[in-house]
């Protein structure tokens, strides 16, 4: 049946304030895993109050970290659902209000084109003045309208890197760079341990697409052999829980391969997610 405007405002604020609050069941399980086989007292003490600080912020309905994040989207589409104009106005609506009700931190720029990239036009107090990233649309197999939220964070993006490899027709060439990143990108972020996530693709738009859609796909219980492998070769680095050394570095690895054309280069994105992230929840519009 089709929700009303107000219906769907309500849901998708709802949804923006749980992806900014909580962990999944899936995500607190890898946590307890990593307590479990964590033999570092420093790496244990971070890992229980990263749990503990999740706990908190589930309960209170209050953000996971000061850096509220900015929305991004995955919006399903079942083959005989409808996507409106209008449906689109109360996802962005209810954006909005989500931001307010979390309550986001105010990250919006104000001002022309130039303002906005020197930050001299100051910041808007409103904190539904973030606005939210282009939403990426996908099919589904069942018949309705699925909206993923996601709240992506700043340090994350300055460690992220999407960049061409020369693959020379062995993957495990492909797979040692992203290690190499990985690596380089979970010792300066600090906010460890992550979760890695990696989009391989034609384009750089392909690639960071694909980053997105793994996040919103993978699971820690769930893990393919390649996404295994990263994720032990990053955990055998010692960096560590915010950096202080230990087996638990990465928490998963979450890694989407697109579709590939004879050439000589795959085009890589690869985002150290921080410790709260991925922060997502889902909701059904339709």
């Amino acid at each position: 049946m089709n929700k009303s405007y107000g219906e769907i405002v309500s849901l998708v604020c709802d949804t923006l304030v749980e992806a900014g609050s909580r962990f999944r069941e899936d995500k607190k399980e890898a946590y307890k895993r990593a307590l479990a086989a964590e033999e570092d007292d420093i790496a244990k003490w971070v890992l229980e109050n990263v749990l503990a600080n999740a706990d908190a912020a589930g309960k209170n309905n209050s953000p996971l970290c000061d850096d509220t994040g900015i929305p991004h989207m995955v919006l399903e589409v079942g083959s005989d659902a409808v996507v409106t104009g209008r449906m689109l106005d109360a996802i962005k609506e209810g954006i909005a209000e989500g931001l307010r009700k979390l309550p986001g931190r105010p990250m919006g720029i104000m001002g022309d084109d130039r303002h906005r990239i020197d930050q001299s036009g100051g910041l808007n107090p409103d904190s539904a003045d973030v606005e939210p990233a282009p939403i990426l649309l996908r099919r589904c197999e069942d018949n309705t309208i699925r909206l993923h939220i996601l709240m992506f964070g700043g340090g994350p993006a300055i460690r992220a890197k999407t960049y061409r490899v020369f693959h020379k027709h062995n993957t495990q060439v492909v797979l040692d760079e992203i290690v190499n990143w990985a690596s380089e990108g979970v010792v300066q972020l600090g906010c460890s341990p992550c979760t890695l996530a990696v989009g391989i693709g034609r384009s750089h738009f392909e690639a960071t697409s694909m980053m997105l859609q793994a996040q919103v796909d993978g699971r820690y219980d769930l893990q393919s052999e390649m996404e295994q492998e990263i994720t032990r070769r990053v955990n055998e680095t010692n960096i560590g829980p915010l950096g202080l050394h230990g087996k638990t570095s990465v928490l998963a690895t979450f890694m989407k391969v697109g579709p590939q054309r004879a050439s000589g280069v795959r085009i890589v994105c690869v985002r150290p997610t921080c410790c709260f992230e991925p922060r997502i929840a889902t909701v059904e519009l339709l």
